[in-house]
């Protein structure tokens, strides 16, 4: 069989001409209806290479059993996906088919008892030192502007790329004489984080006379996307010679590891990356262990 791109990453989901297959995007849209930003869009994706498979294999949804799944598994390994790719997809599936079972649409989960990969629980993300850090943000600030402003934001904030991507023009603000930026953080929750100087330089140099709308945009004019985003950050890293396969979240990723190295305590750093090797999320530094 032919080799197939089902990694298209857009949020719309699979069209069939068969009007067999709406009762499908009925079930998938209801499914998604129950979740909102970045959980949103990983599920829509996985939904919609899965789907593609299954179109291409001339599967119905809800014909679908155990062992469909498991040779969904094999073909995502075939095409090299990695380990943790594999089983969040599988994962997706079988809150999917959850769900369905839970609506009777369908009356057994197939992906119940599906076998997953075995993932370290260790981050594979690579970050940067403080060296090419720095030359990532010498060949940022030396190209487009707005390239430059989303890397200073990610590199010097520890910002995620939804949160930066997210924001809007009127979230920025200044608190007893600091910039500050209203963003979402996962789970739908609301928080003001402060900028550094050099980043909020950047950004009112960006957004120039703009007063509303994205503070990022995308070519066209609407908001920027983060598939545009990692093609930029790629082609910057290349510009800085670096040669490590870098995406934005490395970026937030060296933030973390960089203010660790300076001595930041570890409850001031964000939450949720886990740099290798780390305890607890973080590498405990003497000051910070217990007696």
């Amino acid at each position: 069989m032919a080799a197939h791109n089902y990694a298209n990453t857009s949020v719309e989901m699979v069209v069939y001409d068969d009007p067999l297959h709406v009762s499908e995007r009925v079930a998938v849209a209801a499914f998604l209806a129950g979740y909102s930003g970045g959980t949103r869009t990983s599920y829509t994706t996985d939904l919609r290479i899965f789907t593609g498979w299954c179109h291409e294999h001339r599967l119905n949804l809800f014909s679908v059993k155990r062992a469909h799944l498991e040779l969904f598994g094999r073909w995502m390994e075939q095409e090299g996906r990695m380990a943790s790719t594999i089983a969040r997809r599988l994962s997706t599936l079988s809150s999917f088919y959850k769900y369905c079972q839970i609506e009777d649409i369908i009356a057994k989960n197939p992906a119940a008892n599906i076998r997953r990969p075995k993932v370290n629980a260790e981050s594979r993300t690579l970050g940067l030192d403080r060296n090419e850090l720095g030359a990532l943000l010498v060949q940022a600030g030396l190209g487009d502007l707005r390239d430059g402003t989303l890397i200073t934001l990610l590199a010097l904030n520890g910002l995620r790329i939804s949160e930066a991507l997210n924001a809007d023009i009127g979230d920025l603000s200044t608190e007893r004489g600091h910039r500050t930026l209203a963003i979402v953080r996962k789970g739908g929750k609301h928080v003001t984080v402060p900028i550094a100087p050099r980043t909020g330089r950047a950004l009112d140099l960006y957004i120039g006379e703009r007063t509303i709308g994205p503070i990022f945009l995308g070519v066209e004019g609407g908001r920027m996307d983060r598939y545009c985003t990692d093609r930029m950050v790629k082609r910057l890293v290349k510009r800085a010679g670096i040669d490590k396969r870098i995406s934005p979240h490395s970026l937030r990723h060296s933030f973390i590891t960089a203010a660790l190295d300076a001595g930041v305590p570890l409850r001031r750093c964000p939450r949720s990356s886990k740099p290798r090797g780390s305890q607890n999320h973080y590498a405990l530094r003497p000051s910070e262990a217990k007696p």
